[in-house]
Protein backbone atom coordinates (compact mmCIF):
# COMPACT_ATOMS: atom_id res chain seq x y z
CA UNK A 1 0.00 0.00 0.00
CA UNK A 2 1.43 3.41 -0.94
CA UNK A 3 2.27 5.55 2.10
CA UNK A 4 2.47 9.48 2.48
CA UNK A 5 6.49 10.56 2.91
CA UNK A 6 7.58 13.72 3.04
CA UNK A 7 9.01 15.08 -0.73
CA UNK A 8 9.05 11.75 -1.30
CA UNK A 9 10.34 12.48 -4.76
CA UNK A 10 13.84 13.29 -3.21
CA UNK A 11 14.38 10.74 -1.27
CA UNK A 12 16.30 8.63 -3.41
CA UNK A 13 17.61 9.03 -6.93
CA UNK A 14 15.47 7.67 -9.87
CA UNK A 15 18.40 7.91 -12.30
CA UNK A 16 19.87 4.57 -11.26
CA UNK A 17 19.18 1.10 -12.56
CA UNK A 18 17.56 -1.37 -10.34
CA UNK A 19 20.43 -3.48 -9.72
CA UNK A 20 22.70 -0.63 -9.29
CA UNK A 21 20.92 0.48 -6.46
CA UNK A 22 20.87 -3.22 -4.69
CA UNK A 23 24.30 -3.17 -5.18
CA UNK A 24 24.71 0.21 -3.58
CA UNK A 25 22.59 -1.00 -0.78
CA UNK A 26 24.71 -4.12 -0.19
CA UNK A 27 27.40 -2.53 -0.29
CA UNK A 28 26.06 0.16 2.64
CA UNK A 29 24.72 -2.16 5.66
CA UNK A 30 26.71 -1.17 8.21
CA UNK A 31 24.54 0.13 11.67
CA UNK A 32 25.19 3.93 10.95
CA UNK A 33 23.65 3.42 7.63
CA UNK A 34 20.52 2.78 8.18
CA UNK A 35 19.52 6.14 9.15
CA UNK A 36 17.52 7.83 11.87
CA UNK A 37 13.83 6.41 13.18
CA UNK A 38 12.06 10.03 13.68
CA UNK A 39 8.81 9.68 15.11
CA UNK A 40 5.93 11.50 13.41
CA UNK A 41 5.26 13.13 16.70
CA UNK A 42 8.54 15.32 16.22
CA UNK A 43 7.29 16.72 12.94
CA UNK A 44 4.08 17.14 14.19
CA UNK A 45 5.36 19.11 17.26
CA UNK A 46 8.06 21.22 15.28
CA UNK A 47 5.15 22.07 12.41
CA UNK A 48 3.12 23.39 15.27
CA UNK A 49 5.10 25.33 16.84
CA UNK A 50 6.68 26.61 13.62
CA UNK A 51 2.93 27.55 12.55
CA UNK A 52 1.87 29.42 15.96
CA UNK A 53 5.06 31.57 16.01
CA UNK A 54 4.57 32.92 12.14
CA UNK A 55 1.09 33.09 12.52
CA UNK A 56 2.14 35.48 15.99
CA UNK A 57 4.14 37.22 13.42
CA UNK A 58 2.10 38.03 10.26
CA UNK A 59 -0.59 39.19 12.97
CA UNK A 60 1.66 41.57 14.85
CA UNK A 61 3.08 42.90 11.26
CA UNK A 62 -1.02 43.71 10.25
CA UNK A 63 -2.14 45.08 13.68
CA UNK A 64 0.57 47.55 13.84
CA UNK A 65 1.22 50.36 11.20
CA UNK A 66 4.61 51.32 11.94
CA UNK A 67 5.20 47.85 11.05
CA UNK A 68 4.01 48.60 7.50
CA UNK A 69 6.88 49.07 5.55
CA UNK A 70 8.73 46.78 2.60
CA UNK A 71 11.24 45.39 5.31
CA UNK A 72 7.73 43.96 7.64
CA UNK A 73 6.32 43.08 4.38
CA UNK A 74 8.99 41.09 3.07
CA UNK A 75 9.65 39.71 6.44
CA UNK A 76 6.29 39.06 6.97
CA UNK A 77 6.60 36.94 3.09
CA UNK A 78 8.74 35.06 5.19
CA UNK A 79 6.56 33.78 7.61
CA UNK A 80 4.22 33.03 5.59
CA UNK A 81 6.55 30.95 3.48
CA UNK A 82 7.61 29.06 6.65
CA UNK A 83 3.79 29.05 7.06
CA UNK A 84 3.74 26.68 3.89
CA UNK A 85 6.45 24.50 5.45
CA UNK A 86 4.27 24.03 8.84
CA UNK A 87 1.24 22.88 7.13
CA UNK A 88 2.37 20.77 4.45
CA UNK A 89 4.32 19.51 7.90
CA UNK A 90 1.28 19.15 9.45
CA UNK A 91 -1.26 18.13 7.26
CA UNK A 92 0.80 15.26 6.08
CA UNK A 93 2.13 14.04 9.54
CA UNK A 94 -1.35 14.15 10.40
CA UNK A 95 -2.45 11.62 7.56
CA UNK A 96 0.55 9.34 7.71
CA UNK A 97 -0.87 8.97 11.77
CA UNK A 98 -3.83 8.03 11.24
CA UNK A 99 -3.24 6.13 8.07
CA UNK A 100 -1.03 4.28 10.27
CA UNK A 101 -3.39 3.74 13.00
CA UNK A 102 -5.81 2.47 10.36
CA UNK A 103 -8.07 5.04 11.60
CA UNK A 104 -7.98 6.58 7.74
CA UNK A 105 -8.05 4.01 4.23
CA UNK A 106 -7.29 5.84 1.19
CA UNK A 107 -7.18 4.31 -1.85
CA UNK A 108 -3.64 4.39 -3.49
CA UNK A 109 -4.05 6.37 -6.45
CA UNK A 110 -5.17 9.35 -3.72
CA UNK A 111 -2.40 9.12 -1.78
CA UNK A 112 -0.02 9.71 -4.49
CA UNK A 113 -2.02 12.85 -6.07
CA UNK A 114 -2.52 14.31 -2.18
CA UNK A 115 1.77 13.26 -2.10
CA UNK A 116 2.53 15.34 -5.31
CA UNK A 117 -0.01 17.99 -4.38
CA UNK A 118 2.37 18.28 -0.57
CA UNK A 119 5.28 18.02 -2.03
CA UNK A 120 4.43 21.06 -4.38
CA UNK A 121 3.54 22.83 -1.44
CA UNK A 122 6.69 22.10 0.21
CA UNK A 123 9.28 23.11 -3.21
CA UNK A 124 7.10 26.17 -3.58
CA UNK A 125 8.17 27.20 -0.22
CA UNK A 126 11.33 25.94 -0.24
CA UNK A 127 12.21 28.47 -3.32
CA UNK A 128 10.03 31.52 -1.72
CA UNK A 129 11.98 30.91 1.55
CA UNK A 130 15.36 31.20 -0.44
CA UNK A 131 13.83 33.70 -2.44
CA UNK A 132 12.69 36.47 0.70
CA UNK A 133 16.07 35.64 2.53
CA UNK A 134 17.94 37.37 -0.43
CA UNK A 135 15.56 39.77 -0.53
CA UNK A 136 15.44 40.66 3.10
CA UNK A 137 19.72 40.96 2.42
CA UNK A 138 19.67 42.96 -0.51
CA UNK A 139 16.63 45.22 1.34
CA UNK A 140 18.97 45.38 4.82
CA UNK A 141 22.26 46.43 2.04
CA UNK A 142 20.21 49.18 0.98
CA UNK A 143 18.97 50.43 3.97
CA UNK A 144 22.80 50.28 5.44
CA UNK A 145 24.40 51.93 1.74
CA UNK A 146 21.95 53.81 0.77
CA UNK A 147 20.49 55.13 3.80
CA UNK A 148 19.44 58.73 2.27
CA UNK A 149 18.03 57.36 -0.96
CA UNK A 150 16.60 53.66 0.91
CA UNK A 151 12.48 55.44 0.34
CA UNK A 152 13.40 56.48 -3.14
CA UNK A 153 14.56 53.04 -4.04
CA UNK A 154 12.35 50.53 -2.21
CA UNK A 155 8.72 52.25 -2.68
CA UNK A 156 5.88 49.94 -1.90
CA UNK A 157 5.33 49.56 -5.56
CA UNK A 158 8.26 48.33 -6.05
CA UNK A 159 8.01 46.02 -2.87
CA UNK A 160 4.54 44.77 -3.97
CA UNK A 161 6.10 44.14 -7.81
CA UNK A 162 9.03 42.05 -5.65
CA UNK A 163 6.73 39.83 -3.52
CA UNK A 164 4.51 39.16 -6.69
CA UNK A 165 7.18 38.06 -8.45
CA UNK A 166 8.24 35.41 -6.02
CA UNK A 167 5.63 34.22 -5.54
CA UNK A 168 4.93 33.77 -9.02
CA UNK A 169 7.94 32.41 -9.78
CA UNK A 170 8.34 30.34 -6.62
CA UNK A 171 4.28 28.62 -7.63
CA UNK A 172 5.63 28.13 -11.44
CA UNK A 173 8.86 26.65 -10.71
CA UNK A 174 7.57 23.89 -7.90
CA UNK A 175 5.22 22.87 -10.30
CA UNK A 176 7.53 22.34 -13.34
CA UNK A 177 9.48 20.23 -10.77
CA UNK A 178 7.20 17.96 -9.81
CA UNK A 179 6.39 17.26 -13.19
CA UNK A 180 9.74 17.10 -14.53
CA UNK A 181 11.50 15.96 -11.18
CA UNK A 182 13.04 12.99 -12.96
CA UNK A 183 15.24 15.56 -15.14
CA UNK A 184 18.61 16.12 -13.45
CA UNK A 185 18.64 19.48 -15.20
CA UNK A 186 15.32 20.74 -12.55
CA UNK A 187 17.84 19.32 -9.57
CA UNK A 188 20.48 21.38 -10.90
CA UNK A 189 18.67 24.71 -11.03
CA UNK A 190 17.54 24.15 -7.86
CA UNK A 191 20.88 23.51 -6.60
CA UNK A 192 22.10 26.38 -8.79
CA UNK A 193 19.49 28.57 -7.10
CA UNK A 194 20.73 27.81 -3.68
CA UNK A 195 24.12 28.42 -4.14
CA UNK A 196 23.39 31.72 -5.71
CA UNK A 197 21.32 32.77 -2.86
CA UNK A 198 24.34 31.47 -0.27
CA UNK A 199 26.47 33.37 -2.59
CA UNK A 200 24.78 36.62 -2.19
CA UNK A 201 23.49 36.67 0.82
CA UNK A 202 27.67 35.96 2.09
CA UNK A 203 29.02 38.44 -0.40
CA UNK A 204 26.47 41.54 0.87
CA UNK A 205 26.53 40.36 4.78
CA UNK A 206 30.78 40.56 4.58
CA UNK A 207 29.96 44.17 3.16
CA UNK A 208 28.10 45.23 5.42
CA UNK A 209 30.26 43.90 8.23
CA UNK A 210 33.41 45.55 6.60
CA UNK A 211 31.97 48.76 6.63
CA UNK A 212 30.87 48.45 10.44
CA UNK A 213 34.65 47.37 11.29
CA UNK A 214 35.50 50.80 9.09
CA UNK A 215 33.08 52.59 11.32
CA UNK A 216 34.14 51.11 14.10
CA UNK A 217 37.85 52.02 13.51
CA UNK A 218 36.65 55.19 12.82
CA UNK A 219 35.00 55.96 15.77
CA UNK A 220 38.23 54.67 17.75
CA UNK A 221 40.45 56.71 16.08
CA UNK A 222 38.68 60.17 16.94
CA UNK A 223 38.35 58.74 20.58
CA UNK A 224 34.69 59.77 20.66
CA UNK A 225 32.52 57.11 22.85
CA UNK A 226 33.60 54.15 20.74
CA UNK A 227 32.54 52.12 23.39
CA UNK A 228 28.66 52.68 22.22
CA UNK A 229 29.76 51.93 18.88
CA UNK A 230 31.64 48.88 19.35
CA UNK A 231 28.64 47.46 21.31
CA UNK A 232 26.63 48.04 18.09
CA UNK A 233 29.17 47.12 15.61
CA UNK A 234 29.84 44.14 17.63
CA UNK A 235 25.96 43.44 17.52
CA UNK A 236 25.18 43.61 13.80
CA UNK A 237 28.58 41.07 13.68
CA UNK A 238 27.01 38.75 15.72
CA UNK A 239 23.19 38.99 13.91
CA UNK A 240 25.06 38.55 10.87
CA UNK A 241 27.07 35.63 11.89
CA UNK A 242 24.53 34.12 13.54
CA UNK A 243 22.00 34.46 10.16
CA UNK A 244 24.66 33.11 7.65
CA UNK A 245 25.11 29.93 10.31
CA UNK A 246 21.61 29.38 10.68
CA UNK A 247 21.02 29.21 7.09
CA UNK A 248 23.83 27.02 6.01
CA UNK A 249 23.14 24.50 8.96
CA UNK A 250 19.91 24.21 7.90
CA UNK A 251 19.86 24.26 3.94
CA UNK A 252 23.19 22.72 3.82
CA UNK A 253 22.49 18.87 4.30
CA UNK A 254 19.23 18.91 1.71
CA UNK A 255 20.85 20.58 -0.72
CA UNK A 256 24.23 18.49 -0.75
CA UNK A 257 21.54 15.69 -1.02
CA UNK A 258 20.53 16.77 -4.38
CA UNK A 259 23.83 17.24 -5.53
CA UNK A 260 24.76 13.37 -4.40
CA UNK A 261 21.74 12.18 -6.06
CA UNK A 262 22.75 14.02 -9.48
CA UNK A 263 26.66 13.27 -8.78
CA UNK A 264 26.81 9.37 -7.49
CA UNK A 265 23.24 7.96 -6.88
CA UNK A 266 24.77 4.45 -6.67
CA UNK A 267 28.09 5.35 -4.46
CA UNK A 268 27.71 3.23 -0.94
CA UNK A 269 28.50 6.56 0.91
CA UNK A 270 25.65 8.49 -1.24
CA UNK A 271 23.33 6.10 0.13
CA UNK A 272 24.09 6.24 3.80
CA UNK A 273 23.77 9.86 3.49
CA UNK A 274 20.11 9.28 1.72
CA UNK A 275 18.72 7.07 4.42
CA UNK A 276 18.93 10.48 6.68
CA UNK A 277 16.88 12.15 4.82
CA UNK A 278 14.24 13.03 7.33
CA UNK A 279 16.89 14.57 9.77
CA UNK A 280 17.49 16.92 6.81
CA UNK A 281 13.59 17.42 6.54
CA UNK A 282 13.45 18.39 10.70
CA UNK A 283 16.50 20.92 10.03
CA UNK A 284 14.40 22.96 7.19
CA UNK A 285 11.16 22.38 9.86
CA UNK A 286 13.73 23.73 12.52
CA UNK A 287 14.84 26.80 10.25
CA UNK A 288 11.07 27.75 9.94
CA UNK A 289 11.42 28.14 13.82
CA UNK A 290 14.04 29.74 14.24
CA UNK A 291 13.43 32.32 11.67
CA UNK A 292 11.30 34.46 13.73
CA UNK A 293 13.86 34.52 16.18
CA UNK A 294 16.61 35.55 13.88
CA UNK A 295 14.66 38.38 11.33
CA UNK A 296 11.80 39.39 14.06
CA UNK A 297 12.13 39.05 17.68
CA UNK A 298 15.10 41.64 17.16
CA UNK A 299 13.01 44.21 16.67
CA UNK A 300 11.82 45.81 19.85
CA UNK A 301 8.62 47.46 18.11
CA UNK A 302 7.54 43.87 16.70
CA UNK A 303 8.43 42.67 20.40
CA UNK A 304 6.04 45.17 21.62
CA UNK A 305 3.29 44.30 19.55
CA UNK A 306 3.53 40.47 20.04
CA UNK A 307 3.36 41.19 23.61
CA UNK A 308 -0.04 42.79 22.81
CA UNK A 309 -1.38 40.31 20.41
CA UNK A 310 -0.94 37.71 22.97
CA UNK A 311 -2.23 39.40 25.56
CA UNK A 312 -4.92 39.89 23.76
CA UNK A 313 -5.45 36.58 22.64
CA UNK A 314 -6.16 35.13 25.70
Amino acid sequence: MSTLAPLRLLREPWNASEGNQSNATAGAGSAWCQGLNIPNELFLTLGLVSLVENLLVVAAILKNRNLHSPTYYFICCLAVSDMLVSVSNLVETLFMLLMEHGVLVIHASIVRHMDNVIDMLICSSIVSSLSFLGVIAVDRYITIFYALRYHSIMTLQRAVVTMATVWLASTVSSTIFITYYRNNAILLCLIGFFLFMLVLMLVLYIHMFALARHHLCSISSQQKQPTIYRSSSLKGAITLTILLGVFFICWGPFFFHLILIVTCPTNPFCTCFFSYFNLFLILIICNSVVDPLIYVFRSQELRRTLREVVLCSW
